[in-house]
């Protein structure tokens, strides 16, 4: 009895000295923008994170500017569990839904505070809708106030008239085609070739991203016309998600709550800095002209009550959300 009970011990000993370590993770991360744009500097702070809070259980890899999966294809390719989280732009799946694309609708909300309140009114649907997919919401960050690049000065809508106008989802070519322009699907990586080659000739994006793809080099003009405030999400595969233990999904949503945060500051930041570094390397930076923007408004009117008639019962409740 003794000789077996102190064989018990020696063994627990032994197990004790030799304990299997807790199981760690290794992810990877598609972005779609390069490093040095501040979504990409906000993810790597979120990765950083999460790293330190979990002891290194969780390692995330972030694989930035399109280098290991596209950006149309990222939402489908953390669905599949290919990779197990990624960001992109929200308003690409519009397709899928229209309460994908409100951010994205012309003046529907201009500012930062219009766009808090939008996301608030989305968030719940986004969630319902992303679960469906198997997919999990960590954080939004909006980017800029939308601008508009050319190579001459934009007075009034018929000015776009017949240019090649670089579109990335399904309400901008919607909102080229009525302003008279012939709308092209260029990813950001490719916008400088787009415009030498003359495949553009004028683009709405945010100043961040004119700074960091130096658009000095390529276009003369921009006009901050404030169109929309879109923004870029995160998600995990819901299975990779639940796999994790209790503290290192804690972990992962405080360090997201963080981001959202730390996002949204940065992108407020962003605006003025990025249009002086656009200023500072030659483009002329003009104020809107009445005119100019009463047309645009015309158009984003035109595209919300067309928006109305084809919606989804849940994107059109986000409205009324949003406007109450």
């Amino acid at each position: 009895m003794k000789h077996t009970l102190a064989l018990t011990l020696a063994a627990g000993m032994l197990a004790a000295t030799f304990s299997i370590p807790a199981l760690s993770a290794d992810w990877d991360m598609p972005t779609p923008y390069p490093d040095g744009t501040f979504h990409t500097v906000n993810i790597n702070a979120f990765a950083d994170e999460i790293k330190k809070a979990t002891d290194g259980g969780l390692n995330i890899t972030v694989h930035s500017a399109g280098s290991l999966i596209k950006h149309g294809e990222i939402k489908n390719a953390v669905r599949g569990g290919q990779v197990q989280i990624g960001e992109f732009f929200l308003s690409l799946l519009a397709n899928e839904d229209a309460a994908y694309g409100l951010d994205s609708q012309p003046f529907l909300a201009t500012s930062y505070a219009e766009a808090a309140k939008l996301w608030g009114a989305q968030k719940p649907v986004i969630t319902e809708l992303l679960a469906k997919q198997k997919l999990v919401p960590l954080y939004a960050v909006p980017w800029p106030p939308q601008g508009l690049y050319t190579n001459k000065e934009i007075k009034t809508v018929d000015d776009l008239k017949g240019l090649k106008f670089r579109s990335y989802n399904a309400a901008l070519e919607k909102f080229a085609t009525l302003a008279g322009a012939a709308p092209t699907q260029v990813e950001v990586p490719d916008i400088p070739q787009a415009f030498s080659t003359g495949q553009v000739e004028a683009m709405i994006t945010s100043p961040s991203t004119g700074a960091n793809g130096k658009a000095w080099d390529y276009v003369s003009h921009y006009t901050p016309i404030n169109a929309w405030v879109p923004k870029n999400i995160v998600v995990v595969n819901k299975a990779a998600f639940d796999a994790l233990d209790d503290a290192t999904r804690a972990a992962v949503l405080e360090a997201a709550a963080a981001a959202e945060k730390r996002g949204l500051e940065m992108s407020m930041k962003e605006t003025d800095a990025q249009t002086a570094v656009l200023e500072e390397n030659g483009m002329v930076v003009l104020e809107p002209s009445t005119e100019l923007l009463e047309g645009l408004m015309k158009i984003g009117a035109q595209m919300q009550a067309e928006w109305q008639e084809t919606a989804s019962e849940q994107a059109k409740a986000i409205v009324a959300d949003y406007a109450n």
